[in-house]
């Protein structure tokens, strides 16, 4: 059995569904909403394997990529990959399809390859990867990336690399939001070289990550599907006040700044 097999086999779609669950009701007490820009769901039918490329602006990703993968993507199996140290700490990981690496050493980039070119033989499955490696705030530029899913996508065969842009902006309530933008997808291509790829995938992100990003300045849930609604007010004793003055007017207290959700 190969170290993709065993990575494999260690899933469980269970702890994976219960564990999204929990997910959804950890993200919505902590996030106003999740939202998805309009009509941008991918349309994975008779794709082969696809890598989810995003980019990485907090410790929350992980959590949101389960959530992603379950609403969009839950007739197939996903996979992830953390640093191993981490992945030690938290083992239960591993029944979710994670993997561990050690990102700074060239065993760990072998490990990587070899784990995911296997993962990527299944046609139905699904690596969600964050190439820059490391928190990067979603206004640099240029994105840079590490050349591990460029090596993926010139070896793998048939298939697509999905780019994605995530942000946590505040808008007009207490608690952030969550946005989300894919790119157009980038079909896995052997006659490409690795630098070339690099290229075409940082690109990719930018123009994903700016769209995003003038979205986002627009502050406008229209623009936006809401996959998750979260949280709403400012809470304390100032929402404490609008509910009582809603009860004794005999109305439903309206704590949301904003018109729609």
């Amino acid at each position: 059995m190969t170290e993709a097999d065993r990575v494999m086999a260690a899933r469980s779609a269970y702890v994976f569904a219960l564990f999204a669950r929990y997910a959804r009701r950890y993200v919505a007490r902590h996030f106003h909403a999740v939202r998805l820009a309009n009509n941008n769901r991918p349309d994975l039918r008779g794709v082969g394997p696809v890598i989810v490329c995003a980019t990485h602006a907090a410790w929350w990703d992980p959590l949101i990529f389960v959530l992603l993968h379950h609403a969009l993507f839950s007739g197939r199996r996903g996979f992830g990959v953390m640093e191993q140290q981490a992945l030690g700490r938290y083992g239960f990981m591993q029944r979710l399809g994670v993997f561990g690496i050690e990102p700074d050493a060239a065993r760990g980039a072998r490990r990587f390859l070899a784990v995911a070119n296997g993962i990527l033989r299944a046609p139905d499955n699904v690596l969600w990867v964050t190439a820059q490696g490391r928190f990067t705030d979603p206004r640099v530029r240029p994105i840079t990336l590490r050349a591990g899913v460029a090596h993926l996508a010139k070896r793998s065969g048939s298939g697509l690399v999905l780019p994605l842009a995530v942000e946590y902006p505040f808008w007009n309530e207490r608690p952030p939001q969550v946005l989300l933008r894919f790119g157009s997808p980038l079909a896995f291509d052997a006659a490409t070289r690795v630098d070339g790829w690099n290229a075409r995938l940082g690109a990719a992100l930018e123009a994903t990550a700016d769209a995003l990003a003038a979205d986002a300045c627009t502050r406008d849930p229209s623009r936006f599907e809401t996959l998750i609604a979260g949280r709403t007010g400012i809470g304390g004793v100032y929402d404490g006040w609008r509910r009582a003055k809603a009860w004794a007017s005999g109305r439903k207290a309206a704590l949301a700044h904003e018109e729609t959700r």
